[in-house]
């Protein structure tokens, strides 16, 4: 049954990306301990379905509270129009001590390179998850003639196929099964995890959301929320 054989990939997968970006993993998760500490936040984005990727690391329980999705409205529309990134980011309240996480399995387009061109004139530190031999063959849409990668700190290789599908089935000419939001999630909170084991073990500890559905979780929530509204609930 092919929804076995997606299971297999999947299963695979993980493995794969446990044996390969560990190292990876853990440079991230210091770029992101080091942000926290000093009193930083974490922002995310992710340009069309690279966006499920982005909340996944913000505003959810057992997550950061000094981390904040970046919105774009069009959600991906206009992502191969040179011009959108940098004008969303025009006026972003990015300061010092923050990092930044990029999502972008092809890192091609004009809108992720124009947002991690503003990270990185700003000096801030960017982590960026996207598929490297992949991206590596793909010819920049964008005139500077760079992909996302090559802005990167770190990068967290998804270790995806072209076309990011994966399973073919008999009459289909695509392929079916994509993979890189799996293999997202699993580098981004694989990296949290060991940010907040960093934090931790330096004798600071994070403010972490505790589930609203847990009773007592949204007063706890509450009083650790504070002292990041300002930063957390403004759009820019």
């Amino acid at each position: 049954m092919s929804f076995l054989k997606y299971f297999e990939v999947v299963e695979e997968l993980i493995k794969e990306l446990k044996d390969t970006q560990h190292e990876n993993i853990r440079k991230a998760s210091e770029i992101i301990a080091n942000s926290i500490i000093n009193g930083g936040i974490l922002h995310s984005f992710g340009s069309g379905h690279s966006y499920a990727a982005a909340i996944e690391i913000a505003g959810r329980a057992g997550s950061l509270i000094p981390a904040k999705t970046v919105e774009e409205p069009s959600r991906g529309l206009y992502e191969t129009i040179e011009g959108v990134g940098t004008k969303l980011m025009e006026n972003y309240d990015l300061r010092e001590n923050d990092c930044f996480v990029i999502i972008s399995n092809s890192g091609r387009n004009p809108l992720v390179i124009e947002v991690a061109d503003f990270v990185k004139r700003k000096g801030n530190k960017l982590i960026v998850v996207t598929s490297l031999d992949v991206s590596k063959k793909l010819k920049s849409r964008h005139s500077s003639g760079k992909n996302l990668y090559q802005f990167a700190d770190v990068i967290l290789d998804n270790r995806g196929k072209e076309g990011d599908s994966v399973i073919e089935l008999d009459g289909l000419p695509v392929k079916v099964g994509p993979t890189s939001t799996i293999a997202a999630v699993v580098l981004l909170q694989a990296t949290i995890v060991e940010a907040v084991k960093i934090m931790l073990s330096m004798g600071y500890t994070p403010p972490i959301y505790m589930s609203a559905n847990i009773d007592g979780g949204p007063e706890f929530n509450k009083k650790l929320i504070e002292k990041y509204v300002e930063r957390l609930f403004t759009k820019y």
